[in-house]
């Protein structure tokens, strides 16, 4: 929509039909917006909607605004209709013609009813009791653009609500009435699992929402800041992007329990073999702690405990899930289990390892003692009377049940103390003369 000339002297004819055709132009303008205003579909939904909150406040004087707009536009329509019959009376317009014409152009000449203004809730009226009120062309062109903008403004912007919100709410709840259904079928309950209440939540907020968008889409607007231009703005989608996060959490939640579906017989049979394994070398750690009490004396053996009863319970409990399909508890119940397992079946290797850590020494002080007489035979020294008595001794203690180890470690000591000092010593050989402890002769 344009805007008209400031009011001046009395126009020529030139001047008269330049602004008729500027005018006319206009009319054509405001006319074609008008009915664009009218036929808009976010306006018929505001017509038929049942409005809550802002939108009915703002609607019911849009309305208004909008009665008044046409009353403008009509009063705006007379006048230049008037100004036309005008200039049409004669080819060459007559002094008093022009000085009507530019006083009909310029001048306060456009009177609108004060009926029509009133029932609009016009501010420039509202309890100034007048009847009637007058405008020029340009200032009545002005009131129409900014009730045309405001209008707009309104009306765009909750057909854009309209359009965007209510929609991706109903492909949400669609998605969310399938991940109930797959839900309830393993077992994913309001009250009985935190993703069934969840579920729940979702569905209730969804609902509200909708019905909130439908009556008042103005509440889900936000302008943008500094737009001067009509629907400036976006529909607020936060309660529906928390919601649609919240979904996606409950459908990562559900494809676990699902998982745990499809692998619960295998994690359960995993289970079992780890447990049996912790049972058999805990069963090992005992028989091998009576083996250590009967072959080694003076040491400490650490006591055995048994297997853990409540891992047991918790594996039979398991069980009973998977048998019932629920699936939801069982998910939870089999990680834990599963580390538990782990930590069981580590605990009795440890256990084990410490009681049969006194045959370990045992073991290497039997392979210490014998690398030794290797090492002396291979010198020669295998047949020397006191290393065949300290191996006698130490092999007495080592081989002897029960074995005392801090005993048959010294005898061992003093077995490789003998050897070495036997190996570094010189020998002498058949002809007399010295050697080394290689064999060969030294002058």
């Amino acid at each position: 929509m344009g805007v008209t000339g400031p009011p001046g002297p009395v126009m020529d004819r030139d001047e008269v039909d330049r602004a008729l055709a500027r005018l006319g132009a206009e009319h054509e303008a405001i006319e074609t917006s008008l009915l664009a205003l009218q036929d808009h579909a976010g306006r018929r939904l505001l017509e038929g909607a049942g409005l809550t909150g802002v939108t009915k406040e703002r609607w019911a004087s849009t309305e208004a605004s909008i009665t008044l707009l046409w009353a403008y536009f009509d009063a705006y329509s007379d006048a230049l209709r008037s100004a036309r019959d005008i200039r049409s009376r004669r080819r060459w317009s007559s002094r008093e013609d022009l000085v009507e014409l530019t006083e009909l152009l310029r001048g306060e000449s456009v009177t609108v009813a004060g009926s029509a203004t009133a029932a609009a809730n016009a501010p420039t009226l509202a309890g100034s009791g007048k009847l009637s009120e007058r405008f020029s062309l340009s200032t009545l062109v002005d009131r129409m653009n900014d009730l045309y903008a405001s209008s707009l403004d309104l009306v765009v912007a909750a057909d854009a609500v309209w359009s965007a919100l209510p929609a991706r709410i109903d492909l949400l709840a669609a998605e969310l009435q399938r991940t109930r259904q797959l839900a309830h079928s393993v077992g994913v309950r309001p009250g009985e699992h935190p993703a069934g209440d969840d579920l729940e939540r979702i569905t209730q907020t969804l609902t509200s929402l909708r019905e909130q968008v439908i009556s008042d889409p103005l509440a889900y607007w936000v302008p943008t800041q500094g737009s001067s231009a009509p629907g400036g703005g976006r529909p607020d989608t936060t309660v529906y992007d928390r919601e649609a996060r919240a979904l996606e959490d409950v459908r990562r939640e559900i494809d676990a329990v699902l998982t745990v579906r499809q692998d619960a017989e295998q994690r359960l049979m995993r289970l079992r073999d780890v447990l049996s394994r912790a049972d058999r070398t805990l069963a090992e750690a005992r028989t091998a702690r009576g083996e250590v009490l009967a072959k080694i004396a003076a040491t400490e053996v650490p006591v055995v405990g048994g297997p853990p009863t409540v891992l047991q319970e918790q594996v039979a409990a398991a069980s009973e899930y998977r048998r019932h399909g629920q699936w939801h508890r069982l998910s939870p119940l089999l990680d834990s289990l599963e580390r538990k397992a782990e930590d069981e079946l580590l605990r009795a290797r440890e256990s084990l390892t410490a009681v049969t850590a006194p045959l370990a020494v045992r073991a290497e002080l039997r392979g210490r003692l014998d690398a030794y007489k290797a090492k002396v035979a291979r010198h020669g020294l295998a047949e020397d009377p006191f290393l065949i008595e300290r191996y006698d001794a130490a092999r007495r203690m080592l081989w002897s049940a029960p074995c005392d180890l801090r005993v048959a470690e010294q005898a061992v000591l003093r077995y490789q103390q003998a050897a070495a000092e036997l190996l570094a010593a010189p020998r002498v050989t058949e002809q007399g003369g010295p050697q080394d402890q290689r064999g060969e002769q030294r002058s």
